[in-house]
């Protein structure tokens, strides 16, 4: 009676653990290796059908000696976060500086078109089938720049929190990104004469405007980032789109996709807080209707096509019959998110360490 004993252990990513084996045989001939079937009966039963196709050896007939059997278990091996959701700090930072450059070319592009606004005296608002039948409230456009900017603070805070932050950052610099792209090209090629009959604007130059001049003009606009609260926008012509509906609208894009969704009492207040932005900005004739209409389907597609390719991996191939693919921001954002795979989960964190706080020690375990 001999009695051998096998254990197997396959080291990898994924784990196999062999069970132990007892083997009790007087004598046998061949000794197999085969997973346990479905429906196995251990007692020994030869009209089974496993034992039939494997029969025991004459040898064993009536002894204690059994089949070997080879049980196998897969454990899988945890994935870890930082691979899976790595920070990329460089490609972060390069975000964020196509975001300013970006945002310089849209004040750019309204230091020259300011020059080219039609006379007031000459072209009065275009009609309007909103701004015609409400009348201007000069004050509604401070309320609304006031509404962007708990927006916008209250997405800082959020993305600050967040545990994967360098990956929301990067993803809303880039869709920020082309978003200024693309309004400093439309206010650029098509000038609307001003909405307001109220609202001031600076003389326009008689002459075309030197390089000093417009350079002088963005960095005044920059300075006052954009709203005419600071004193600093005062400049005509950025109609096609609006500024002011992007920022809202993107900030509760922002808020709803990137807090728990048990949160929805959150989500209404920002919706409502964009909402009230969006309609004190008409309020005040500061853009016409069709200025927020183009604003807010802009800036609604790009940022679910972005977070829908950026969630099905799937979509990073640009191929035949991923149409998606031909968009021309494509390959930007396949160099941007070709190391995120899938969603990023809801998870918040501290972003520094907390002093008073001491990590629990590691034990030592059996697999380390």
């Amino acid at each position: 009676m001999s009695t051998n004993y096998v254990q197997k252990v396959k080291k990898g990513i994924n784990k196999v653990i062999y069970d132990k084996l007892y083997i009790n045989c007087s004598t046998f001939r061949k000794m197999h290796y085969e997973e346990v079937p479905d429906g196995y009966d251990y007692a020994y039963n030869s009209n089974h059908s496993y034992h039939q196709q494997h029969p025991q050896s004459d040898d064993c007939r009536g002894s204690p000696c059994s089949d070997a059997v080879m049980i196998k278990v897969d454990v899988p091996v945890p994935v870890r976060d930082e691979q899976r959701y790595p920070k990329e700090i460089c490609k972060t930072l390069l975000a964020l500086f196509i975001m300013t450059c970006n945002f310089i070319l849209a004040t750019v592009s309204l230091s020259i078109v300011h020059d080219r606004v039609p006379d007031r005296d000459s072209y009065g608002p275009l009609p309007d089938v909103v701004l015609d039948n409400i009348m201007p409230v000069e004050w509604a456009l401070d309320v609304s720049e006031i509404l962007i900017m708990v927006v916008v603070n209250s997405c800082v805070l959020l993305i600050t929190f967040h545990k994967h932050r360098f990956i929301v950052m990067r993803r809303v610099f880039l869709i920020m990104s082309i978003l200024y792209f693309m309004r400093s090209i439309t206010m650029y090629v098509t000038v609307l004469p001003v909405s307001s009959v109220t609202y001031y604007c600076s003389p326009r130059a008689n002459v075309t405007p030197t390089p000093q001049v417009i350079v002088k003009r963005a960095f005044q606009l920059i300075s006052g980032f954009g709203l005419s609260i600071n004193g600093k926008h005062t400049y005509c012509g950025d109609y096609i789109y609006s500024g002011h509906t992007v920022t809202l609208v993107m900030g509760y894009l922002i808020i709803a996709e990137y807090s728990p969704k048990r949160f929805w009492i959150i989500h209404w207040i920002a919706w409502c807080v964009s909402s009230t932005g969006v309609t004190m900005v008409l309020l005040a004739h500061g853009h016409y209707t069709i200025d927020v209409l183009i604003a807010y389907y802009v800036t609604t597609r790009l940022f679910w096509t972005y977070h829908t390719l950026a969630n099905n991996s799937l979509l990073l191939k640009q191929n035949g019959h991923n149409y998606i693919g031909r968009e021309w921001w494509f390959f930007i954002f396949r160099y941007f998110e070709r190391n995120v795979r899938g969603p990023v989960p809801l998870q918040y964190n501290f972003p520094f360490p907390i002093p008073w706080t001491k990590k629990a020690p590691k034990l030592a375990s059996r697999e380390s």
